[in-house]
Order: structure tokens, then C-alpha cells, then sequence
């Protein structure tokens, strides 16, 4: 990977800020998984952009802070107080964050308070343009560009529009809904038209991924590929990276004397009673009031335990000016209160619950002497809780018990117990199941997730990241202006000239001169079956024809051959995606099923466009989720069809139809030709790529990768090579 500036851009500066005159400012770097996950990124200057945190109007005090926070590597955005409301606890907090984790946008009460829903956007507008100038006022040719989260969700357009060569990564710390939920976002086809702007979009799980692709299939009708998203000739490269931790930090922290004091002193409190520990943001996401009912259930149901438990909630303060935050808290108090009073005595309660945060080493103490971990989030994006638990629980080898619907899960689901969140019977057998867990089979389970924690950490996440975002840019580098007159001048000069095309009906004008020329050879290779191929192209009578990524081959004087080996394609998997096509196109009027040698293919492309978007979804789906996708085949989506294919790159097919056409020429190709969307760079050029001697210095060169702009260059190109050859 070269060296580079990373520019970092989030919401927040890692930082908290204090003002303590008019030019003096004190400054503290915040903890948290993006920090301590930058921290272990090898190979790059970084530098974190984001709100500074408070309001500063006067130009002194933005200056003097701004000096202050460059020797932290830090650059502040200034933002009003005003903008700052509407755009953070209003648009984001109350309309996006929600949609987000499946719960719609909520009614009335954000909008009293913090202004009309257009005000609430066009604050979230204002503020994202903010961050964009001050990224534009400090990037650097070659800088990499890495965007975090949902508060910035426009910036990625608004800095390609600034400048398209901008390397530009995105990580959506949250979840993502089904494109059913999003699609009542009144902007959120704007949302999705400006994170498509960058290169790569980084999510923590394949879940996700999968709700991503597919929203901006349905709601934007784009073409999604095994990488990503395909719009007009632009990959968006959609990856899932689970976020970890710095498992060593709280490894050894849970070994230091404090640490272990304050453990000894929790133990004595507790009086020996097995604990139950609940550790997260007061948030109406986060399933406490449904953690307390499963606790609540479980005494009920097991009164030995009434004296022998208790649950120790940490609900650290968030939004506490939403009032939805507010309803919540009060909710939660009363279910405290009633489990307490129902289950308490004079000298101990059941629920020890506190509305503060703790310190870190208090923290720890807490993970390391608690029998059980319990989260019941609804809907999370990781839950890095589970994760400290597991790193800190160095000998106890505590049980956690997870909701599957949080990302952990599919990450520690091997040790984990996983619960529905909302069936509380299912959460009170999971407590006494793990309360009464033997030593060995605990062992074990921790043993599972901890090799996970301590492998794939939060430096592990940022490095896979940006190694990503790397290769993403490497892989989508433009190709520079084809130079015509001096492909021109060489086609001239050469012998033996090899032209291959992709399929464009268009290209047919030029065509007929060119196949006259005893000294030129022309290819049509397509992805397309034979049977488009002879109706375009059949007439030609001196052509090669290469049907179905070159799995058929035929000169238009003669007939198809095959030029893969019959024993070498694998054709079982024929009747069982007929088969559930046939189960779609009844499903879907005006769909209809076309054969290929080694093709099958579902065309929706007369149907309703909506209702054909989401068959080919949910059939999409099916493919890649059953057994059939297990065979040697390629499955993939574009604008208006589904189609299943033998696996077979144009690549690995062209050495092969080399060999074919070779046998009809006099002397070696010395000028090879490409043109088309649909040639695989990686397969149909590299064939022609010479290894080259140690000792070859100028004498032989590598092919250079040029661009024509549209499908009418190409055409007026072909036409100036024909005009030559008359």
C-alpha cells in the first residue's frame, strides 16, 4: 500500500474541548473504537476532520483553536448553534437514526422541537457543505478521503462534484433496512444517489450488504454486481468489515491493581450473588426495558434465585433532550422500581441501575466479575459491549447472552446464547441456562469468542478498510484518451492485426470493410447466446463470432463449435434453476425464461417495472442463499433480467479461441485491438500482456489501456481504421 494522507472525516473531533479565554483552550483526546482502531493504521499520515464540538463565532477564537487542534492532527468544522440542532438532534437524531433501525420516522414531537422536517434537511445540507469546504480548503492530490457514518451521508457528492478524481471511502457505523423501510425516506434516493459517489461503501456485516445492494436496486433501479453497485459505468464497491476492539487494552487493564481492587470491592457488595450485567446507551434501540421484563420473568418463574442474582444495568445518558430519550428513561425507571419492589427486601435489591457512565477501570472491574452478560439490543449495527465483555472476562469465563438481531452475533454466535429480543420467555430460560452453564461448556464458548476479539480487532478492521478502498481506486483508474491518430499510424504499420469486439449492434456500419481486409481478423465476443449472434452478425463472411463469454466459437463460414472441453462444463445445475424460474415467471405477468447452451436467464423487462425489481430481488436472493449457488456458476443481475451461467471468464476462453483462430493465420498477430463495456479488462487483455525478458529493453512493450468516451467514438474510430483499409 503507498504511503498517503488519510483525511478521517466523522461527525465529532476525537476530542473534548474547553474554552478558558479568549485564545486558551484545553484539549483531551476521547477513547472509542474509531480512535483506538486508527491507532494501529500502518502506512498513513492521518489527519480527523469533524465538528469541533461547540460553538465558536468569533474569528480569533476559530483561528486559535484551529492552531491549537493541528498539533493533534485534528481540523475543525465551525458550526452554529442553530445548524447544529436542526442537523444533529434533529435530522439525524430523529429522522435518519430511526429509519436506520427499522422504526420509521417518528411523529410530532422532534419536529416541535427542533424546527419543521425541510428546516431539519436543509440544516443536514448546510452542515454536510460545511464539512465539504473544509475538506476542499485542506485536501491534497492523492489524498484518500475516509467518511464515517450517517450524519454525512451528502458528502460524498457534494466533494465528487468538487472533484471527481477525489479517492473517497464510507463506513455506516449503524445498520441499513430493507429498501421497504428507506423507501419512506423522503430523501432517500438523494441519500443513496450521493453515497454511490463513493468509491467504496464499507458496512459491518454481509446482512447489510445485502439490504444495501438491494435497496439501491429497487429504489434506484441499478445494476448490482458480485462487488457492488454498478451506475453508468461506475462501480461502487459495497464490502462488509466487522468493527472490533483493542482487545489488549482491556485484557490488560483487567490485570492492573486498581482494577483488581475495584473487583474485590464489587464482589463484597454483592454479598456473593451471582451478577447479571447490562452495559449501553440509554437508547430506545437498545432493548432495556425488554431486558428488564426478561429479568423480571425469570424470578417469576425461579424463586431460589429471588436472593442469589442481581442484574446491574448501566444505562449511560444519550439524547437526553429528544423526548422519545425522555419517555424511555421514565419507562425504564418504573419497570425498575416495580421489579425492585416486588422482588427486594430491606437489604438488597434485584436491580441495581444506574443512569451515568462509568470509568474504564470501573468498567472492566464490572466485565470481569460478572457471571453473565446480558444485551437485548432490537436492532444494532455491531454491539461492541459483547466484545469488552468477552476481552475482559480473563478468568471467570462469563457466559453472554446476545440478541441476535445485534452484528455481534454473527461474529460470536459460536459462544454466544442468542435470543429473540421480544420473546421474554425465551431471555428468562437463556438467564437461568447461563446462570447454571457447567465450567467446561463455559470454557469453551469463551474460548470460541475470545480467539475471535483477539483476532480481528479494531486495527485489523481499519487496515482491511483501507486496504479495500486502495484496491477499489486502483481497480476503477480511467484509463487515459485513446491517442486515434497514433493507433491509426500503428494499425498501418502492422501485419497482422487482430480486432476484438464487444457486442454492439452499432458497430456493424464499419464492419464489412474491415472483414474485407486479408490482413485484418475480427472477433465478436459477447456475453450474448449464439442465436444474437448469427441474427446480428451471420451475414459477415469473414468473421469469428464467440457467443456466451467465448464458450461457442464460429467463423460466419462455418458452424459453432464448443471451445471449453464438454467434460469440463457442468450442466446439473440445469432443472433446478428452471425450476424456480418457472416459479417466478408465474408469479410475475409479462416475465419470461430464455435458454442458452449454458445460460439460463429470467427477463422481467416486460413487466411492471416495480413489481419486476422485487421478484428479481427476492429470486436473486433465493440463487445466491440455496444450494444451487454452490455449483460452477456465475449468478448475476442486470437492468431488467436475472441470469445463471456456466462459470467461465472471457479471460480463460480467449487462449483458447487464439489457438482456433491462429491455425487460419500466416504469420503472428503484432496489433491486437479491443473495444467494448463489455470486455473483462482482467481477462481479455492480460492474455496478450508479454512476459517480458530480463533483458527486452525497449524492444517490446505491455499493451497500453486507453478509453474511448461512448459507444459513437468507438464508432467513428472503426469507421477511420475501414477508411484506412480501402
Amino acid at each position: 500500500m503507498d504511503s498517503c494522507r488519510l483525511l478521517v472525516v466523522s461527525n465529532r473531533l476525537p476530542t473534548s474541548i474547553t474554552r478558558n479565554g479568549e485564545q486558551s483552550w484545553s484539549t483531551k483526546i476521547s477513547g472509542g473504537g474509531l480512535v483506538s482502531a486508527l491507532l494501529g493504521v500502518k502506512n498513513e499520515e492521518t489527519k480527523w476532520i469533524g465538528w469541533a464540538g461547540l460553538e465558536v463565532k468569533d474569528e480569533i477564537g476559530q483561528k486559535s483553536l484551529t492552531n491549537v487542534l493541528a498539533e493533534k492532527r485534528c481540523i475543525p468544522v465551525f458550526l452554529d448553534n442553530d445548524t447544529t440542532d436542526k442537523y444533529y438532534n434533529g435530522y439525524c437524531n430523529c429522522i435518519i437514526w430511526p429509519i436506520l433501525h427499522y422504526l420509521g420516522i417518528p411523529q410530532d414531537d422532534c419536529f416541535a422541537k427542533n424546527g419543521t422536517y425541510k428546516a431539519q434537511y436543509d440544516a443536514y445540507k448546510k452542515a454536510n457543505k460545511a464539512f465539504a469546504d473544509v475538506i476542499m480548503e485542506h485536501y491534497r492530490e492523492g489524498d484518500i478521503i475516509w467518511i464515517h457514518d450517517y450524519h454525512l451521508m451528502l458528502l460524498p457528492k457534494y466533494l465528487k462534484d468538487h472533484n471527481s478524481n477525489m479517492k473517497i471511502g464510507f463506513f455506516l457505523h449503524t445498520t441499513f433496512p430493507p429498501s421497504e423501510i428507506w423507501r419512506t425516506l423522503p430523501e432517500g434516493p438523494e441519500l443513496l444517489r450521493s453515497l454511490l459517489a463513493s468509491d467504496m461503501i464499507g458496512l459491518h456485516t454481509y446482512d447489510l450488504v445485502r439490504h444495501f445492494v438491494s435497496t439501491c436496486s429497487n429504489i434506484l433501479g441499478l445494476e448490482s454486481t458480485p462487488k457492488g453497485i454498478m451506475d453508468q459505468g461506475k462501480l461502487t464497491r459495497i464490502s462488509a468489515f466487522p468493527i472490533g476492539i483493542d482487545a489488549d487494552n482491556f485484557i490488560n487493564t483487567v490485570q492492573t491493581s486498581e482494577v483488581k481492587m475495584e473487583m474485590k470491592r464489587l464482589k463484597e457488595k454483592f454479598g456473593g450473588r451471582k451478577i447479571i450485567l447490562g452495559v449501553e446507551r440509554l437508547d430506545t434501540i437498545k432493548g432495556i426495558p425488554h431486558k428488564i421484563l426478561a429479568f423480571e420473568r425469570f424470578l417469576e418463574e425461579n424463586p431460589e434465585w429471588r436472593n442469589k442474582v442481581v442484574l446491574v444495568e448501566i444505562g449511560v445518558p444519550s439524547r437526553s433532550d429528544v423526548p422519545e430519550y425522555q419517555k424511555l428513561k421514565i419507562q425504564i425507571h418504573e419497570l425498575v422500581s416495580r421489579v425492585n419492589g416486588r422482588f427486594g427486601t430491606f437489604h438488597q435489591v434485584p436491580i441495581h441501575h444506574l443512569d451515568q457512565s462509568v470509568n474504564f477501570p470501573t468498567l472492566c472491574a464490572l466485565y470481569a466479575v460478572s457471571d453473565v452478560a446480558l444485551i437485548t439490543s432490537l436492532r444494532d449495527g455491531m454491539n461492541l459491549v459483547s466484545y469488552e465483555y468477552v476481552a475482559s472476562q480473563t478468568t471467570n469465563k462469563g457466559v453472554l447472552i446476545l440478541s441476535e438481531v445485534a452484528g455481534a452475533a454473527q461474529c460470536l454466535g459460536a459462544g454466544a446464547i442468542l435470543v429473540n429480543p421480544w420473546n421474554t420467555p425465551d431471555i428468562a430460560a437463556s438467564i437461568s441456562r447461563a446462570l447454571t452453564m457447567p465450567a467446561k461448556e463455559r470454557e469453551k464458548r469463551h474460548q470460541h469468542n475470545l480467539a475471535y476479539v483477539k483476532s480481528y480487532t479494531a486495527q485489523e478492521w481499519a487496515n482491511d478498510n483501507l486496504r479495500c478502498i486502495h484496491e477499489t481506486i486502483a481497480e476503477a483508474q480511467i484509463p487515459k484518451q485513446l491517442p486515434v491518430n497514433t493507433a491509426i499510424e500503428r494499425y498501418a504499420q502492422s501485419e497482422n492485426r487482430m480486432i476484438i469486439l464487444g457486442f454492439d449492434a452499432e458497430f456493424s456500419k464499419p464492419l464489412a470493410k474491415l472483414c474485407k481486409d486479408p490482413r485484418t481478423t475480427v472477433v465478436v465476443l459477447s456475453k450474448n447466446s449464439t442465436h444474437v449472434l448469427d441474427e446480428n452478425f451471420g451475414d459477415y463472411k469473414n468473421m469469428w463470432l464467440a457467443a456466451e463469454n467465448g464458450m461457442f466459437l464460429r467463423h460466419t463460414k462455418g458452424s459453432w463449435t464448443t471451445t471449453m472441453p464438454e467434460c469440463l462444463i457442468d450442466m446439473e445445475w440445469v432443472d433446478e434453476v428452471q425450476r424456480v424460474f418457472q416459479y417466478f415467471t408465474k408469479r410475475t405477468p409479462g416475465s419470461h425464461i430464455e435458454v442458452g447452451e449454458t445460460a439460463l436467464i429470467w427477463n422481467y423487462e416486460s413487466a411492471d417495472a416495480e413489481f419486476g425489481r422485487l421478484q428479481a430481488r427476492d429470486l436473486l436472493n433465493h440463487l445466491l442463499e440455496s444450494p444451487i449457488s454452490k455449483a460452477c456458476i456465475d449468478i448475476t443481475k442486470s437492468a431488467h433480467s436475472v441470469e445463471v451461467r456456466v462459470s467461465l471468464k472471457q479471460g480463460a476462453a480467449i487462449g483458447q479461441i487464439l489457438g482456433i483462430v491462429d491455425q487460419s493465420m500466416a504469420t503472428p498477430i503484432d496489433y491486437a485491438l479491443f473495444i467494448g463495456n463489455s470486455l473483462e479488462k482482467d481477462g481479455v487483455y492480460t492474455v496478450f500482456e508479454p512476459v517480458l525478458p530480463s533483458d527486452a529493453g525497449t524492444q517490446c512493450q505491455k499493451p497500453n489501456y486507453e478509453s474511448l468516451n461512448s459507444c459513437a467514438e468507438a464508432v467513428s474510430f472503426l469507421k477511420k481504421l475501414a477508411d484506412w483499409t480501402q
